[in-house]
């Protein structure tokens, strides 16, 4: 088992913009990750291992719904600590991040912003504790980028709908014991629905063969004539409006996770290069080794400064989607980058599993895909700043 040096890079005195509870809150993640996850992470993410057993930790632990309503089981947090506790745990792996964000901002906030009372009390505190895990149905094999292509659809039975269709790349399906899908009603319109495991017709296939967030499950759903009762559909949301909000959450938080695999490649390379001596001295010694490190720890610096300010304005009901996808591509494009040039500085030593570089590579070849790719997130902006779609 590896031990965990990670200390966290502030250039800016960013810290003196955090509260005591803010500090408290990442600090106690920070030290739960260092002694439950850091230790096996490398092992797990070698032999494709979703660590299930975690889930009822992190539960506990107040990851789950973070900024939901204490009433059901949620922190009753603000944004500015749901975003740390994600960048502590990106840190550490993206894909044990990738487990959190979709039950809190996936599959919580919908129930909670979207449900009926009698759905939010039925199902946001087992999924708060970790009693329950639940995944989100939105992408499909032929609608990616473009969710209004979906095809699974439901058709109107009585007390209940009748559900088909399938959903692909779906994180936490295989372990799920709910999920939050979005199929088209018989006029067209894109409802929400909560899908049981259990609901006869109802499958939930593991991906295999994945170089990318290996420590994560990631599978589809199934859906053959699935009988759901008509309670489980969301009354509150029709629309396209209803995932998209959801995923605005969820990139609000990669936006601060990814982040965290910057700092954390960053973190190592300059341990690393301080250690590893050619010609006489530390190669962090040498002008090459230096630009990378000064240019790793401004890009990070800046992105800090990006993601606090959005945490504010999210607290505030000021933000718009649009200014999360700035946020979310910008960290994913540090992270990759950083990560790129931190293999190059250690060298051989940075394609094994004794540093966390080459993981981090890999699963951030994931999180600049999903919820929004890199480019999808770019014409976002495009349009914000011009007033022309060019999605079509």
């Amino acid at each position: 088992m590896s031990q965990d040096l990670y200390q966290h890079p502030d250039y800016y005195a960013l810290d003196d913009l955090l509260t005591d509870e803010h500090k408290l809150i990442r600090d106690t993640v920070r030290a739960w990750i260092k002694k439950e996850v850091s230790p096996s992470i490398e092992e797990w993410a070698q032999h494709c291992h979703f660590p299930k057993h975690l889930v009822p930790q992190m539960g506990e632990l107040g990851v789950f719904g973070p900024t939901v309503p204490v009433e059901y089981g949620g922190g009753g947090l603000d944004y500015i600590s749901y975003g740390l506790m994600m960048q502590e745990i990106e840190r550490c792996d993206s894909g044990m991040r990738s487990t959190a964000s979709v039950q809190g901002s996936l599959v919580m906030y919908p129930i909670y912003a979207y449900g009926s009372e009698e759905q939010r009390t039925k199902y946001l505190p087992k999924l708060a504790s970790g009693e329950w895990l639940g995944c989100f149905g939105l992408t499909e094999p032929d609608a990616g980028s473009n969710p209004d292509g979906m095809l699974t659809n439901y058709k109107d039975a009585g007390d209940h709908v009748i559900l088909n269709g399938s959903k692909l790349w779906i994180s936490n399906s295989p372990f799920a014991d709910v999920a939050v899908v979005w199929a088209k009603d018989e006029e067209g319109i894109v409802r929400g629905l909560i899908v049981e495991r259990g609901m006869e017709g109802f499958t939930t296939p593991e991906i295999h063969n994945k170089w990318s967030l290996r420590a994560s499950c990631t599978g589809e759903l199934v859906f053959d004539n699935v009988k759901v009762p008509k309670a489980n559909i969301f009354p509150n949301i029709k629309g396209l409006k209803g995932p998209l909000g959801c995923l605005t959450k969820a990139r609000f938080g990669i936006a601060w996770g990814a982040l965290g695999v910057a700092m954390d490649c960053y973190d190592s390379a300059l341990r690393y290069t301080k250690q590893r001596e050619q010609f006489g001295k530390p190669i962090a010694g040498f002008q090459l080794q230096q630009k990378k490190l000064a240019e790793m720890i401004t890009e990070i610096t800046k992105g800090q400064l990006l993601v606090w300010r959005l945490a504010v304005l999210m607290n505030e009901g000021k933000a718009t989607p649009q200014q999360v996808s700035m946020a979310k591509r910008n960290s994913c494009e540090i992270a990759l980058n950083i990560a790129r040039d931190a293999r190059q500085m250690h060298g051989g030593m940075g394609i094994t599993g004794e540093y966390p570089i080459m993981r981090h590579m890999m699963n951030m070849e994931s999180v600049v895909t999903y919820e929004g790719t890199h480019d999808i997130h770019l014409l976002i902006t495009g349009m914000d700043v011009t007033g022309i779609n060019a999605f079509k």
